[in-house]
């Protein structure tokens, strides 16, 4: 597909997408590799719209340069977004509220402390993402699993081999401690993040180093 044909296909699903008013990104796209543009009225929106241009064939790189706005009746001060940042991570049931820590500074969220499992790492992002008043969010927390990994390399093709929805006879794994390192080929993004995403699962994972290319 050429760039022209690409960065229709990618304007049209930010059109179709209903969480993204799309009149205000701009769209990119040069051997692949596309650039996003513009602002948008939330944290939501911004991941949304990386979301909505991650689902389309063809696509091998994002740049995310789209800028969060607020109008000045929206906008939190910053130690109410922190307040009400512990308070969603607290009603999560499956994030430790007591060991993550939350630091503010003009909407930029930082998250930070340790967890047991990756996805309770993400789960604290998630949980902050559609605050009002939030513009990025960096997210600090470290994975440290209280039991040692027990032959990752093993559970994580096995965990590969059981899902349905991928090839992943093309996917090398290797396993240095317990950082897990992907390589090899895919079609589209949504099998990459699928493969990821498998692998962030396998218990004592503490880090991925994601290499697999999408064709």
């Amino acid at each position: 597909m050429d760039d022209k044909t690409l960065r229709q296909e990618i304007v049209d699903e930010l059109d179709w997408e209903p969480s993204v008013e799309a009149a205000h990104i701009g769209v990119a796209v040069e051997a692949g590799v596309v650039t996003l543009t513009g602002h948008v009225g939330s944290y939501a929106e911004k991941i949304a719209a990386e979301r909505a241009v991650r689902r389309i064939t063809g696509v091998k790189a994002i740049a995310q340069e789209i800028e969060v706005r607020y109008t000045a009746d929206k906008r939190t001060a910053d130690d109410q977004i922190a307040k009400r940042a512990l308070d969603v991570i607290a009603w999560n049931t499956t994030t430790p509220e007591s060991s993550i820590k939350v630091q503010v500074q003009k909407g930029w969220v930082t998250l930070s402390g340790t967890v047991d499992w990756w996805y309770q790492k993400t789960a604290a992002e998630k949980a902050v993402r559609k605050l009002p008043g939030v513009t990025a969010i960096s997210n600090d927390i470290v994975v440290k699993p209280r039991v040692k990994a027990f032959d990752v390399k093993q559970r994580v093709e096995k965990a590969l081999k059981r899902q349905a929805e991928l090839d992943s006879g093309g996917i090398r794994v290797s396993v240095n401690g317990i950082k897990v390192t992907l390589e090899g080929k895919v079609k589209g993004w949504r099998e990459r993040d699928l493969i990821e995403r498998t692998a962030w699962s396998a218990p004592g994972v503490t880090a991925v180093d994601d290499r697999i290319a999408v064709l």
